[in-house]
């Protein structure tokens, strides 16, 4: 009869197998560990995106505040070349704040992609830790169309169909970016 005041036996471990060790946990332990490395990042990251947002909004507004004063101010000779260096100091200040933008929202899709890499991660690992499933075809087959549809780019389902008929992540790169070199010959941006 075992002793019930004993504590649980833990699962074997690369560092102390026994008859019980799997790869396949330790597979699993390792996809956990890079999913909780990214969210971390994305964590860290961010809080001071957060922090830049609220800047830039507030360069914004004093700007608005800027040009709004100038434009109050009497049309004389004597302050009109002031007036002139407001106007191109914020026009070239609106500028940068627009930029800025743009690189948020290339953060905000970056965080987008990693975010989905940790959901790949977690369902590749349920699949993984089933027995059942984990010699099933059909749900390895399921497990990549339900990756397959939540990408939201074209660009991004066919770097997938690229990987998945060549099996090779350095031909799907590839092609992903000379499909994005093509699309923006004059060095225009996607917005998303």
């Amino acid at each position: 009869m075992p002793d019930l005041n004993s504590p649980p036996i833990a699962p074997s471990i690369a560092s102390r197998p026994d008859l019980d060790w799997s790869q396949v946990r330790e597979t699993i332990l390792m996809l956990n560990l890079s999913m909780t490395q990214i969210e971390m990042a994305l964590h860290d990251s961010s809080s001071s995106v957060g922090e830049l947002t609220d800047s830039f909004t507030s360069i914004s507004g004093a700007l608005d505040a800027i040009q709004q004063v100038a434009g109050y101010l009497p049309d004389v000779p004597e302050i009109q070349s002031a007036k002139t260096e407001i106007a191109l100091l914020g026009s070239e200040v609106s500028n940068k704040v627009g930029q800025a933008i743009v690189a948020f929202q290339f953060y905000d899709r970056l965080s987008q992609r990693l975010s989905q890499v940790c959901r790949n991660l977690d369902d590749l690992g349920v699949l993984v830790n089933d027995p059942v499933r984990l010699y099933n075809p059909y749900a390895w087959v399921a497990l990549q169309q339900k990756i397959r549809s939540k990408y939201v780019t074209e660009d991004d389902k066919h770097m997938f169909d690229t990987l998945m008929e060549t099996r090779d992540v350095q031909k799907a790169l590839a092609e992903f970016m000379k499909r994005k070199r093509e699309q923006q010959p004059d060095g225009d941006i996607e917005l998303f």
